[in-house]
């Protein structure tokens, strides 16, 4: 059971109503608006900004999906491992890819790019101030210094709003591999749900 309630959608204010469209959306892909509801303005203002990071992305959606992923691991956001995206999907993703992310290190089926990004939302998840001159080094060596701000305002967004969701245990809707919160669990081996 969730720690925060769930404010049912006709509690929702009307212009959350019309940017989710809750009667087209599963209770999955509501998400966190169902929690965030609570806060009508302050909802709006991070579904701007989320919307804006996604909407606006130059990150290729395979590589974003690729550190969400690692970034919900050490998050141990159930929802967030249970969820893969259709845009991802559509640009590479598959499960193959997602069960590299236990060694992405050692995958032979992550491009480099890939794999600085991973690293970067990995240490962001971990250790952020061992991000030093030697990790920005390597990501210039893939992005320009907009797609490394890109990346960066990602990766908090992954980083903090996971977390979050973690500490509220929203599980009620996860397949079963996902809804035991006492147990540490990855997003690679199990069953996840594809979204829009």
């Amino acid at each position: 059971m969730s720690h925060i309630k769930k404010l049912p959608t006709e509690q929702w204010d009307p212009r959350i109503v019309a940017a989710v469209k809750p009667e087209e959306a599963t209770d999955l892909e509501q998400g966190l608006t169902r929690f965030f509801a609570h806060c009508p303005e302050q909802a709006l203002g991070l579904m701007g900004f989320g919307g804006a990071l996604k909407m606006n992305r130059s990150l290729p959606d395979r590589l974003v999906e690729l550190v969400r992923l690692r970034i919900a691991f050490f998050n141990q956001c159930r929802s967030c491992m249970a969820i893969r995206y259709s845009d991802a999907l559509a640009d590479g993703l598959n499960e193959d890819l997602v069960c590299s992310l236990e060694k992405p290190a050692e995958a032979e089926n992550l491009t480099d790019t890939e794999k600085v990004a991973i690293r970067y939302g990995e240490l962001f998840a971990t250790d952020h101030l061992a991000i030093d001159d030697a990790i920005y080094d390597q990501l210039r060596e893939h992005f320009s210094e907009a797609q490394i701000v890109e990346l960066g305002m990602t990766a908090a967004f992954f980083v903090g709003f996971g977390r979050l969701a973690a500490t509220w245990k929203m599980v009620e809707e996860l397949p079963t591999a996902f809804q035991d919160t006492d147990k540490t669990i990855a997003p690679w081996g199990e069953e996840a749900i594809h979204v829009r």
